[in-house]
């Protein structure tokens, strides 16, 4: 541990205030200790014992404080929750839309307040605020009487996790973006998936509106079964006999936009997006079709997308700033916001569009379950597809990548596990030209980035 720490081949958590609150006690009782041991203790040898003992029973110490502030941590969370609710039921004329799903919602999010901007007062949720303290606090600190809609990112890890969201926000439009096996360890089966996603319609009123993803077999399965208000978008203007409320067609993808055109209804209207990647299509029509049933045109909406910057889909075009003997010229992706198996193969496909070698750096995913060994595999596939060197930064599923990509033809040899940053990094300086691409997947140390970028 203090080797990869020293090495600094961990992430840097994020320091909560309960996490320093616990660090103080701790720290607290150690100089307390300490000032006891030296007020009683004599010889030297009974000192470095006690502290010894102290250390030994650090963990145990650490757990009993959890312990006993867990209910006052309970208690507060649902005091802040009791309060959020109190607040929503003020706002009789506030029409909050939620989205959920297992990958595409923070996009659509962003997409939908950048569209409804243009014509709306929109408050959103920011950034990791889908769980229910967070969206609480999004309403406490943030709702305000002028605001018109609220769109609310909706996230959770189990059955029941969408309805307490939903209880506490009241959501009256409900956007599911997709379904895979993210979170299938936390949920225990994908049915389950499927289920607490579908919370989200099942907590809609009876005059609501449910919006799903018609390319995705599950979104769409739930589709059909839907009785409420409901529409679907999809990249094609039918699925299985049943015609799409809205959808996209002659799709270009160039390297820092992507152009198409969208109908709906007896509307046909071009469209041209600053965003890295046609996946990103699925998540623009989600938004539009939501704006569309709130009363803006496809002109409008159209216009409205220009506005839209790439940071907002999660992957970034980076380019460092070195001297031009290292690391001059190459395009770094930066999409380590977070991961899922579906956005890594998307951004894979995307590569295809640049010239030069392609790299892809990414630790294993995590929280798939008994699909991970699978999904893996596939990634594995599409990096022996698309990259000339791929660095996995955590060996959990290392051996089913390296499997997938040697099926597709890669050299075993450009496979590598390094958790180490300054190697990945020698190892970028090495194999890398002018040009050359580099992809960052899900979390990777700060350090490897700031190396990469500065």
């Amino acid at each position: 541990f203090l080797t990869d720490y020293f090495q600094k081949k961990l992430i840097k958590p994020v320091l909560t205030k309960k996490t320093a609150f616990l660090i103080s006690v701790v720290l607290v009782l150690e100089i307390l200790f300490l000032f006891l041991l030296f007020q009683y203790i004599e010889e030297i040898i009974w000192y470095a014992l006690g502290i010894l003992i102290f250390d030994i029973f650090t963990p145990l110490i650490i757990s009993i404080i959890v312990l006993i502030f867990q209910p006052l941590a309970v208690l507060g969370r649902n005091q802040i929750i009791r309060m959020a609710k109190e607040k929503r039921a003020q706002f009789k004329e506030l029409l909050v839309i939620g989205i959920t799903g297992s990958y595409g919602k923070t996009s659509t999010k962003e997409f939908l307040a950048t569209i409804l901007s243009e014509k709306f007062k929109v408050l959103k949720t920011l950034e990791h605020q889908n769980s229910e303290v967070g969206i609480s606090r999004c309403i406490l600190n943030d709702l305000k009487p002028e605001h018109e809609i609220f769109i609310v990112e909706m996230g959770a890890y189990n059955r029941g996790g969408i309805k307490l969201l939903c209880d506490i926000a009241r959501p009256k439009i409900g956007v599911i973006t997709g379904i895979n096996e993210q979170h299938l360890s936390t949920f225990g089966s994908l049915e389950n998936i499927i289920k607490g996603k579908y919370e989200l319609i099942e907590s809609l009123p009876e005059d609501g509106l449910s919006i799903f993803n018609g390319d995705n077999e599950y979104c769409f399965e739930l589709y059909k079964k839907t009785l409420i208000k409901k529409r679907v978008y999809s990249l094609q203007s039918s699925i299985s006999g049943l015609p799409s409320d809205i959808w996209a067609y002659n799709i270009r993808a160039e390297k820092d936009f992507i152009t198409f055109k969208m109908t709906a209804g007896d509307e046909m209207v071009d469209f041209r997006v600053s965003l890295l990647g046609s996946h990103n299509i699925s998540n623009i029509l989600a938004a539009v079709c939501c704006a569309r049933e709130l009363g803006m045109t496809l002109e409008e909406i159209s216009r409205a997308c220009q506005k839209i910057e790439s940071w907002q889909s999660g992957i970034q075009l980076k380019r460092g700033r070195h001297p031009p003997t290292v690391l001059h010229g190459i395009n770094i992706f930066d999409a380590t916001y977070s991961a899922n198996p579906d956005g890594v193969i998307s951004h894979l496909e995307y590569l295809k569009i640049w010239p030069g070698k392609k790299v892809i750096i990414m630790p294993c995913l995590i929280e798939l379950g008994s699909s991970s060994k699978e999904v893996h595999r596939r990634i594995g596939e599409k990096i022996g597809e698309v990259c000339n060197l791929a660095i996995i930064t955590t060996k959990e599923r290392f051996e089913e990548i390296k499997e997938g990509a040697i099926g597709r033809g890669m050299n075993s040899e450009n496979i590598l596990f390094i958790e180490n940053p300054k190697k990945i990094f020698e190892k970028i300086k090495v194999f890398c030209k002018e040009g050359d691409v580099v992809l960052l997947e899900s979390r990777l140390p700060n350090q490897l980035i700031q190396q990469l970028l500065r």
